[in-house]
Parts: structure tokens; sequence; C-alpha cells
């Protein structure tokens, strides 16, 4: 069962005009009509709604939204699928209202709306990583490409694949924000964000690795 944290931000002009341009973009859009093609040709104009968050054919800029440019098509359907029946809630937003405004977005979306969507981000040019040799990002490669066995956390690439770039369901990580993938692998560990193969291999993680292995995905 979730709840959501009843500690809820204060909102903020800022956030009530993004709310109020949400509202009403979803007042005065009904959805296109006419067939796949159509909503093929609609989904362009559809996601200038999500560019507000995500940037620009979702490349965002700031860590605290996730980067949809390149990232799998099935992964994004999976992920507003779960946003529209409210099993990711609050602790992976940055604050409820995130959460609000992703899922009275999601609500409107029919099936093949959802995936024109994920097709038009999944066909962008992903963000490229900004190579860094640190001690840090070294680190990092070695937990993603050997995992740390002594703490039954497995490699990476068993899922996400050699380069990070994700498959089917399971998603790119490459280029994502540190931040962002820091933040999703702390509420995979607490159950904020449940999925049983995610909880096991991050519980083990210490804050320190978890900053390693997401400064080696950013650079990817």
């Amino acid at each position: 069962m979730h709840e959501f944290d009843e500690r809820r931000p204060a909102v903020t002009r800022s956030t009530a005009r993004i709310l109020a341009f949400f509202a009403l973009a979803l007042l005065t859009w009904t959805g296109p009509g006419g067939g796949d093609d159509a909503i093929a040709a609609e989904a362009p104009k559809i996601v200038t709604y999500c560019f507000s968050c995500h940037g620009e054919g979702g490349r965002s800029t700031s860590p605290l939204y996730p980067r949809l440019a390149g990232q799998q098509k099935e992964y994004i359907i999976a992920q507003l699928k779960d946003f529209r029946e409210g099993t990711r809630t609050a602790p992976h937003g940055r604050t409820y209202l995130d959460f609000l405004v992703m899922w009275g977005f999601v609500a409107q979306l029919d099936p093949s709306t959802t995936d024109a969507v994920a097709t038009f981000f999944a066909s962008q040019a992903p963000v490229p990583g900004e190579p860094v040799a640190s001690p840090e990002v070294m680190a990092g490669k070695t937990i993603y490409t050997a995992g740390i066995p002594s703490e039954s956390v497995p490699a990476c690439t068993s899922c996400h694949g050699a380069s990070a770039q994700g498959n089917g369901p399971i998603p790119r990580l490459a280029g994502q924000h540190q931040a962002y993938l820091a933040r999703q692998l702390e509420a995979f560990a607490s159950w904020a964000r449940l999925n049983v193969a995610m909880h096991a291999n991050s519980v083990n993680l210490t804050p320190q690795q978890i900053s390693e292995v997401t400064a080696y995905l950013a650079t990817q």
C-alpha cells in the first residue's frame, strides 16, 4: 500500500503556474482523432507538454527530471502505465506535486497515444555522457561491469547491457543525470519504489558506492 507523505510542499507561484499550464492543456486537449496515422502525426505536439520538465526532445538539463531521449520505448510505456495506475507514487517524484502532474497527464493518454509518446522519445538522439577519468568514475565502472560479489551485488551489465543502453522494459542508464539515478537507487533500496530485482541489487550498496556507479553512468 502506498501513502503520500503528508508533509507536502507549499504551492509556490511558480508551481501554481506550472499546474495551471498542465490543467489548461489537459482540458483543451482531447486526444487526436483519425486513427494511428493521425496519432503519430500529433505525437510531437502532444509531447511538448512533457518538455516543461523533461526538456526539449526529452533532453532534460535539470537533474530533478530524467532524460527521456533515447530511452527504451517499452520502459517508457511501462512507467506511464505505473503512473496512471498509481504504482509509482510520491517517493519517486521530486515532490508530491510532481506526481500529481504526471498522474494528471498520463490519465488522459489512451494506449495508442501512450505508444506514440513513447515512440517519439525513444526515437530521439540520447544525450551523450561527458567522459571523466576520476577515481570515483573508475570505481563506478568496476561496480557496473563486475558487481560487488562480497555484497551479493551483481554486475549491472547483465540486465542493462555493456553500454548501459538498456533493452525493452529495462531502461537505458547511459548519459542519465547522476543525481536522478542516485535517487532511484535509494528509492529501490528503501522499497519507496517497488521492484524486487532492483531492491536486491541496491539494498547492499553504500551511499559512496551509489555515488560511484551513478557517476560512471553519467559519463557514458
